[in-house]
């Protein structure tokens, strides 16, 4: 019983380091206030919300490379451990996308507000 044990600790803790192996994007210093923001401002600020949005699709593509390869790895896995194990990864990708399209919606905000106070009267 002993020696069962210690193989599924030692197959768990394998398993974990695959998905160690994808960091989590940074995401932009701030958003400018769009009624005091200059146009450069507000561009380097588009410009860092859409790389971070291109690094948040990169990892989600890191943690399912990494998902399928732990699966592979462990063909002793039940089918309710793989789905569990596809919740998860699930909820992560879910959670990045909704982070992204949290700074998108903050920025597109300050935009309006950057370009009702520039509008030409």
């Amino acid at each position: 019983m002993k020696t069962i044990v210690s193989l599924a600790i030692a197959a768990a803790l394998s398993v974990a380091p695959a998905y160690a192996a994808c960091t989590y994007p940074k995401a932009p210093a701030a958003i400018p206030d769009g009624g005091a923001a200059k146009l450069e401002d507000m561009l380097a600020a588009q410009k860092a919300v859409k790389a971070f949005d291109a690094e948040i699709t990169a990892y989600q593509s890191c943690l399912e490379t990494e998902h399928n390869a732990a699966v592979a790895a462990n063909p002793e896995l039940t089918d309710e451990q793989k789905n569990e194990r596809l919740k998860i990864l699930a909820q992560k990708q879910n959670a990045a996308v909704d982070d992204a399209q949290s700074w998108a919606d903050r920025l597109n905000a300050q935009i309006r507000v950057y370009k009702e106070k520039n509008a030409k009267k």
